[in-house]
């Protein structure tokens, strides 16, 4: 369901004799093998059967794969063929585009990818070019992240995102322009008080909510109760709260969210914990779910990193925390948030159970009592980017790293850096640095997802016309 769907066309000579008498045997062979290939990778591939080879060929599957809703375009080019042909196919298709050639000296391939990826050159469209064997691993290494981009900026273009309040203290990075979304990522934005989660927490029945907490208690690794700031009936409110959530974003239709929260709703009512841990994973008490991104203090541009890094990895769980301790010792940057991070990093597991029961219920220190989330995140590759801006333009900050346990040596020296610590937190080694870190990097808060998306991220900035900055040594 969340493969990439790509469009393939094979183009082929156009002049009969030539065609007849060398291109015909080299390209309908690799026509056959490319489809195969694509077809082995995770993708939803669409082609024909026949190569294009005249105009009214390649407008008939232009016409084709437009109806399958590609988002992608694979152009094959094995052999020599009229650059203008493949310029027409391009331009009708109108997706981002790859063309795909081989190494064979026999071919004439490559005089064909130069002809065509010159003409695209000239009008100004923007493509990839990969010039590999179908024995090559690097040719799926360049296609794929491509097209997982491509799909994402597809799929960004009518998404909606639900805003919980306003400007949270004073935290100027979170706030958006909705308009300038909407021209520049194609995503709506839903405005909707806070409020509304606490007058629909009020009309949550006691069945789902008593079902929600029975869940947090078998399957926590601790539910710490004190009697005073976390009690099962804040837990229930919380839980009221976070059903309400649910039902908000159901109702309206909505992809990914931020919730103020602080101090709102942290101060006189209860933090929105649960929902930070649970919404932007796979699952809760009711079983299993779409995960739905969630930001706190109503960072929209944090939401939206979450959203890409969700869609270019096929709907994985994505975390959202504070860029908050550079450790130049250890090379590791230290993420917690303010009381709830996505609770699938607790074990990186696909069973719920796995991942809870790493995860600790503490007294929240905010004025509303409830429930923190407690947990240092299981190690494994992460990608971290941002989206921020620069008077008034979009970059993306991109940070390839790997999660880490700390040493017992390491978490005191945190521990002792930041004094009392009740906060889940991703201990990232990144290879970077921190001078420039801190120069360049334009917000205070941070988004990651599991595994390597380095390359998928600099595509979608080039397809969104937004500069990627890339962290690493």
């Amino acid at each position: 369901m969340n493969e990439p769907k790509v469009g393939l066309m094979t183009f082929g000579d156009a002049r009969k004799h030539e065609w007849e008498n060398l291109f015909r045997g080299l390209t309908e062979p690799r026509h056959r093998q490319m489809a195969e290939y694509l077809g082995g990778l995770p993708v939803e591939l669409h082609s024909f059967d026949e190569v294009a080879r005249t105009k009214e060929q390649i407008d008939a599957q232009v016409d084709g794969l437009k109806a399958t809703g590609a988002e992608a375009f694979v152009v094959h080019l094995p052999c020599w063929t009229a650059p203008n042909l493949v310029v027409r196919g391009v331009q009708r298709m109108n997706l981002p585009t790859l063309l795909v050639s081989n190494k064979h000296p026999g071919t004439h391939g490559t005089v064909g990818l130069l002809g065509a990826g010159g003409a695209l050159d000239q009008i100004g469209y923007p493509h990839l070019r990969v010039r590999e064997g179908f024995d090559s691993p690097a040719l799926a290494d360049k296609m794929l992240p491509f097209v997982r981009a491509a799909s994402a900026v597809a799929r960004l273009r009518g998404r909606v995102f639900g805003l919980f309040g306003g400007r949270s203290l004073g935290i100027d990075t979170g706030s958006i322009d909705p308009m300038q979304w909407r021209r520049k990522f194609g995503v709506d934005v839903e405005h909707i008080d806070q409020l509304e989660i606490i007058r629909r927490a009020e009309q949550i029945s006691d069945e789902p909510t008593g079902k929600m907490v029975a869940w947090l208690e078998a399957n926590a690794a601790s539910v710490d109760y004190d009697g005073q700031r976390l009690t099962p009936e804040r837990l229930g409110y919380q839980s009221r709260c976070y059903l309400a959530t649910k039902e908000i974003i159901a109702e309206l239709g909505l992809d990914f969210v931020a919730v103020k929260c602080m101090p709102d709703l942290s101060t006189h009512y209860v933090p929105q914990c649960l929902s930070a841990a649970l919404l932007p994973g796979p699952y809760d008490a009711q079983g299993e779910k779409r995960p739905v991104p969630m930001a706190c203090e109503a960072d929209g541009d944090g939401a939206l990193t979450m959203e890409i890094l969700g869609l270019v990895s096929g709907g994985k769980p994505t975390l959202f925390g504070d860029l908050s301790y550079l450790d130049e010792e250890a090379s590791t940057i230290y993420i917690p948030n303010c009381g709830a991070m996505c609770s699938w990093f607790a074990a990186r597991s696909g069973s719920p159970e796995a991942n809870m029961s790493r995860v600790e219920l503490r007294p929240s220190f905010r004025p509303g009592g409830g429930a923190t989330t407690y947990f240092k995140a299981a190690p494994g590759p992460v990608t971290l980017a941002r989206l921020f801006r620069r008077a008034g333009e979009y970059v993306m900050a991109i940070i390839p790293g790997a999660a880490v346990e700390p040493s017992p040596e390491e978490y005191e020296r945190f521990v002792k850096a930041r004094g009392s610590h009740q906060l889940p937190t991703m201990f990232v080694h990144v290879s970077v640095g921190f001078d420039r870190l801190v120069a360049e990097f334009g917000s205070n808060h941070i988004s990651g997802v599991d595994g390597s998306y380095v390359q998928e991220l600099e595509h979608v900035c080039r397809l969104l016309e937004i500069k990627p900055i890339v962290f690493r040594e």
